[in-house]
Formats: structure tokens, sequence, C-alpha cells
């Protein structure tokens, strides 16, 4: 039986990418989706095929409810979790700093923050030595906004994104004694649909002459990213915020 890694928004871009190399790599898969049933089915028959247990489970990770929901069915389903990708989030068509409403504003903190920290909350608790669990390893979803901020675009997702930054660190230090590496993955211009959903579709090249390697990356250069830390080749790496971003922010 393999090791049981859970991804939040599993279902689409790098979540998807991470899913399917992590089922080629041995890993049971359990994916989450907030309402793509089609493509969450896809991700868990391209891991099926690979020769691993998967499943699709449905959740809003803005509803802190459904979140604890979520942790609940994968107990069920698959017994343990030794693995989190704590990868869901949302993001907005561009828009000014003083033109963001307040209920985009909220629904970035919920579902991008709040979301996040009760479902790494969930994770702990059942991975912690400390209450019986055998370790294992969390990675966060941070971004590159988080340290340049997005300006003109997205301060709202930057400002959500530092959060994460901080409680990858925190996290880190606390939960290193029982057995948890926590550590976060910073992706930069990344070729996924979330650009389509700013309103922005062609982002990623019309930004890349900004990046030293004169390129975006891709979902599945991150999805190497994030299992190279839950590998036991990062054993004694913990609460690190890991760049992928071609050099830009350097």
């Amino acid at each position: 039986m393999g090791r049981v890694l859970l991804i939040t928004g599993g279902s689409r871009g790098i979540g998807a990418a991470t899913a399917r190399l992590a089922a080629r790599r041995g890993y049971d898969v359990c994916a989450n989706f907030a309402g793509n049933q089609e493509a969450a089915d896809g991700v868990v028959a391209d891991c099926i095929a690979a020769g691993v247990r998967a499943a699709a489970v449905q959740a809003d990770m803005s509803q802190p409810a459904e979140v604890l929901r979520l942790f609940e069915v994968v107990d069920r389903k698959f017994g343990r979790i030794d693995a989190f990708f704590n990868n869901a989030g949302i993001y907005a068509p561009a828009a000014r700093f003083v033109d963001i409403p307040l209920d985009r504003l909220q629904r970035m903190i919920a579902t991008n923050t709040v979301g996040p920290f009760v479902a790494a909350q969930a994770a702990a608790r059942r991975m912690s030595t400390r209450s019986g669990g055998q370790g294992g390893v969390i990675v966060n979803m941070s971004s590159m906004a988080a340290r340049m901020g997005a300006p003109g675009e997205a301060v709202d997702y930057g400002f959500s994104k530092g959060a994460i930054e901080t409680l990858t660190i925190g996290l880190a230090k606390e939960l290193a004694p029982e057995g948890i590496r926590v550590n976060a993955v910073k992706p930069g211009l990344i070729y996924t649909d979330i650009h389509a959903v700013g309103g922005t579709p062609d982002r990623v090249d019309r930004l890349s002459h900004l990046v030293p390697m004169q390129r975006g990356g891709t979902a599945e250069e991150v999805a190497e990213a994030v299992l190279w830390l839950m590998s036991d080749a990062a054993s004694y790496v913990t609460g690190v915020s890991l760049d992928i971003a071609g050099g830009r922010g350097i």
C-alpha cells in the first residue's frame, strides 16, 4: 500500500499535475475539487491507470465545515494521510487596490487563507506523533505575489498568500518535533487557467520578458518541486518557501 496524498484543488492546473505525477511515483491520491466533477474524475482515472488507489471528493475550501468533512471522507476511504498539498485557491479579475470590493476580499481570504489554515490543522491532527500519528509532510501553495505584491492587479491575492508564507514558517517550527515537515512552493508566471479566470489569458506570454529565463513555467515543473519536498530526498528540509519563477523576483 502506497503513501496517501491529499490534494486540495486537485482537479485542474498545478493540483491536477501534482496528482498525476504523485500517482506515477506510487502515491495513493485523493483529489479534492470545488465544482468540476468531470475534471476531477479525469484526474482520478489517470491516477488509477498508474496503478494506485484514487478518489475525488467535493468540498468548498472556503467553508470550514466542508474542509473538516473532506478530511473525514479521506479517513474513511484511505485510513490515513501521509502527505498533504494545501493547494486550493482562487484568483479574481485584475483591479486596482482602491477598487477591490469588500466581498471580493472576504472571498479571497476565506478560500486562500482561512481554508488552508483549517485544512493544515486537520492534517496536523492526523499526522502528529504527539496525537498518535506517524508524522508526515505538508506543502502549502504560496505565490510570488506574496513577495512582489501584485500591484495594480491583485493586491488582495498577494495579501492572502503572504499569510501562507507566515503559516508555513510557524507550522514548520511548531510541528517539527511532532514528525511533520512543512514547506511551501511559490510559483511565478505559470501556464494555468488561473490567468483566464483573472481576465488575462495571455498574461504569461505578455510578461515572460520580465523573467530571466525568458519563459513561463508549467504546472508539471511546479509538481516536480512539490513531490521533491514531500520525498525522503528532502528529509532535512522544513520551513522553506521554494521559488519556482525562472529567476523572477530575485
